[in-house]
């Protein structure tokens, strides 16, 4: 429950599910790594789709700190938007028993 609010976590929208869950990770990756274990990369499976604009750029900015300072994170998702805001990117093609690489940009 959020005490501070006065809500319980079941009442969370999606979008506030995704970024409490994307703010405990990093949490735990900032405890972890100031206890000696390094991270290398950071990725992040869907999610995204939940948020709004804004939320969507918040968590972004956010994101883009964390490569700065730590390295490599990964970002899972088919947001049509994320594709204007990352600059490096895989897109991956399914196919009938598998999936693979079509492109590789940035």
């Amino acid at each position: 429950r959020a005490e501070s609010e006065g809500r319980f976590v079941s009442t969370l929208s999606g979008g506030e599910k995704f970024l409490a869950s994307l703010a405990l990770s990093i949490g735990m990756s900032t405890i972890a790594q100031k206890s000696g274990i390094k991270i290398e990369a950071l990725f992040i499976d869907e999610g995204f789709g939940s948020l709004d604009e804004d939320s969507i750029g918040d968590a972004m900015n956010i994101l883009n700190s964390i490569q700065e300072a730590n390295g490599l994170v990964g970002i899972i998702s088919h947001v049509q938007i994320l594709q204007y805001r990352i600059p490096s990117k895989l897109l991956v093609q399914q196919e009938g028993n598998g999936s693979h690489i079509v492109q590789t940009i940035g």
